[in-house]
């Protein structure tokens, strides 16, 4: 069985959400000219790009890395040691955009990720995330028994 697990977008809010309105601005403009296949592509990167984990756990391995354009998948397998461990980390962001005249616009982030750490506790991977503080230590003890790993 796999899951996926989207962790973050690459552009942020404010640039996923230009990037949304540039592709959609392309497939209208492309009915008059060729010039909106560029709309088009690099919309649909900024608008559609972000990371991901995958996580199987039959073979019990994951790989964290990147989604190109919303279907193009990279990154690579971790195969997953006995001693490695999964915890739970909170962490506090700010996305900033500025306009044109000079306003800025702020969207405040309080996530929870579930990270795995080798035997070391050095982080390898965020596996998932979210904005519930519950549901995350939920999710880390349902991880933790299918992955037969420790928490910390």
């Amino acid at each position: 069985m796999r899951t996926n697990n989207r962790i973050d977008r690459a552009f942020g809010p404010v640039g996923s959400t230009a990037g949304v309105f540039i592709f959609l601005a392309g497939i209208g403009i492309i009915y008059f000219s060729l010039a909106g296949l560029i709309f088009i592509i690099v919309g649909a990167f900024v608008g559609f790009t972000s990371s991901l984990t995958v996580v199987d756990f039959d073979n019990k391995k994951i790989k964290y890395g990147d989604n190109f354009f919303g279907f193009i998948k990279t990154g690579k397998w971790i195969q997953i040691e006995d001693s490695m461990v999964l915890g739970l980390k909170q962490k506090r962001g700010v996305w900033r955009a500025y306009s044109r005249s000079n306003r800025t616009l702020e969207i405040k982030e309080n996530n929870n990720y579930i990270i795995l750490f080798d035997s070391n506790k050095v982080e390898i991977a965020p596996i998932f995330k979210s904005t519930n503080r519950s549901k995350a230590e939920q999710e880390l003890g349902n991880l933790s028994s299918l992955l037969g790993l420790k928490t910390i």
